[in-house]
């Protein structure tokens, strides 16, 4: 049998009139335009991870605080998300797309030009808060202009597995760009693409029903995003003082009550950011939660592993990058594979096995030793964890995505992507602080003794995230097809 390509999405539309859709009449230029947006968005949250060192070198970020880099993008785009959302259904998901994208260019380009760390993290705020504005729009186009079923699972498959590749490819080119030029060329390669897009996605997008009336929720927005970016930074306090530290003790309480004022804010509001209904749904509560704990994992394995490839093996950016290859390799291969495999034994048990590798990959790595080398430490567990993550963002999506109402679809695919963004951040911060204590604990090679601490922890996030993989039901099987 011949593999699913993007031309096979092209049978019945899905809008219900005889005229084809521009998706159905140029499916290959329609899903690049989505899934191009879905990429560049995901790049961004890690192709400044091998450039770290030497933005923090040229202005001046300490080791702990390099972290903010990440964080701050992640915070932004995980906590606006479900504000963009509502963005898109009011001026509709197309217009949502291109906008945001224009904008995410205009804030690459200031962050390419940055001379300070301050400007650096205005610009990656800013670069996260048009991503909000643009990402909900890329699955929810996916929901609304393919048929759910066999079309929408490939158009998925592919989506998948471009989503899921995309933050390990960001490792490799962002050692391709700041080797063959500099950590400035890691935002300067987002202007082309968001042109292309820019002017693709209005020509071969078909616009989305408007949906007019109610008001933004702007108190959860900012409660919401307050309220972690607080819980963050108290974690990042504590790695670099002490749980004593006054300052992070206070950041927790300000953040524990930023979020309590938040869910209140959520259960009264009319138009909420996140609608609470699609929770009454076990299986999209459950994938929603794996949705989190998955990119709490990777994210450490990603910022820890670099640093001990270019600060224990003296790998230079470029063969950093190249070595994270037989993460993203697999991973892309497994999400392309995912759907004959879903179609034959299920969405939960292909989720199942895949959790259970991301688990095995991540214990792997919790091992290392600054003797180990590459081959005996690391590439191992990049095969693993790339194998399990792409056998198991496919299936959730199709949890997530099942039986949602097209009005709803935007907020279920906002919501979605705030649970991957905010999972990695606040993860990041969790491993940060695991890494810090350790560290300061440890009677010889601090980084080594505070990055397999890490590590473990991050085990422990793939493990519970495999937990409520096998708590899931399995769905009807003519919903698979």
């Amino acid at each position: 049998m011949s593999s699913p390509t993007v031309r096979d999405l092209t049978t019945a539309s899905p809008t219900g009139t005889g005229r084809p859709s521009p998706a159905r009449r140029h499916p290959y230029l329609a899903l690049g335009a989505i899934v191009g947006t879905q990429l560049m968005l995901l790049l961004d949250a890690t192709v400044v991870n091998v450039a770290l060192p030497g933005i923090g070198t040229h202005l001046g970020f300490s080791p702990t605080s390099m972290s903010w880099v990440l964080n701050v993008y992640t915070l932004a785009f995980g906590g606006l998300l479900l504000l963009g959302s509502r963005i898109g259904d009011l001026i509709g998901r197309r217009t949502a797309l291109v906008w945001g994208v224009a904008a995410f260019t205009l804030a690459s380009v200031a962050g390419g030009v940055a001379n300070d760390a301050t400007t650096l993290l205005i610009a990656r705020g800013a670069q996260g808060a048009a991503a909000a504005l643009a990402a909900p729009s890329t699955l929810a186009l996916i929901a609304t202009s393919f048929g759910e079923g066999t079309e929408r699972n490939r158009a998925l498959s592919v989506f998948s597995a471009i989503s899921g590749a995309g933050s390990a490819i960001g490792l490799t080119v962002g050692g391709m760009l700041t080797d063959w030029g500099s950590w400035r060329w890691v935002f300067f390669v987002n202007i082309p693409v968001g042109i292309a897009i820019v002017l693709l996605a209005p020509r071969f997008i078909k616009e989305t029903e408007r949906h007019r009336g109610g008001r933004f929720d702007i108190a959860g927005a900012v409660t919401g995003t307050l309220g972690m970016a607080g819980l963050v930074y108290a974690f990042i306090r504590v790695g670099e003082s002490s749980w004593s530290d006054r300052r992070a003790l206070s950041f927790f309480a300000i953040a524990a009550a930023l979020l309590v004022s938040f869910f209140l804010n959520e259960v009264r509001v009319e138009r909420p950011l996140v609608v609470l209904r699609l929770f009454r749904d076990r299986n999209r509560a459950l994938a929603y939660g794996v949705m989190l704990l998955v990119p709490a994992g990777m994210f450490g394995v990603f910022f820890f592993s670099t640093q001990y490839m270019q600060t224990y093996l003296h790998f230079s950016p470029l063969r950093t990058g190249f070595a994270f290859l037989p993460l993203a390799g697999p991973l892309f291969v497994a999400a392309r594979l995912a759907p004959r495999a879903l179609a034959r034994f299920g969405a939960k048990r292909v989720a199942a096995v895949g959790g259970l590798l991301n688990v095995a990959g991540t214990l792997w790595i919790s091992r290392l030793s600054a003797s180990d080398g590459y081959a005996q430490g690391i590439l191992a567990s990049l095969i693993l964890i790339g194998v399990g993550v792409g056998f198991t963002m496919m299936p959730l999506n199709t949890f997530i995505l099942a039986g949602v109402q097209p009005k709803d679809a935007g907020s279920a695919s906002g919501l979605l992507q705030t649970m991957q963004q905010v999972g990695g951040s606040l993860g990041l911060s969790v491993l940060v602080t695991v890494f810090g204590t350790a560290s300061r604990h440890a009677h010889g090679q601090p980084f080594i003794h505070g990055a397999t601490a890490a590590f473990g922890m991050a085990a422990c996030f793939t493990a519970a995230a495999t937990l409520l993989v096998l708590a899931l039901r399995q769905p009807a099987r003519a919903a698979l097809r």
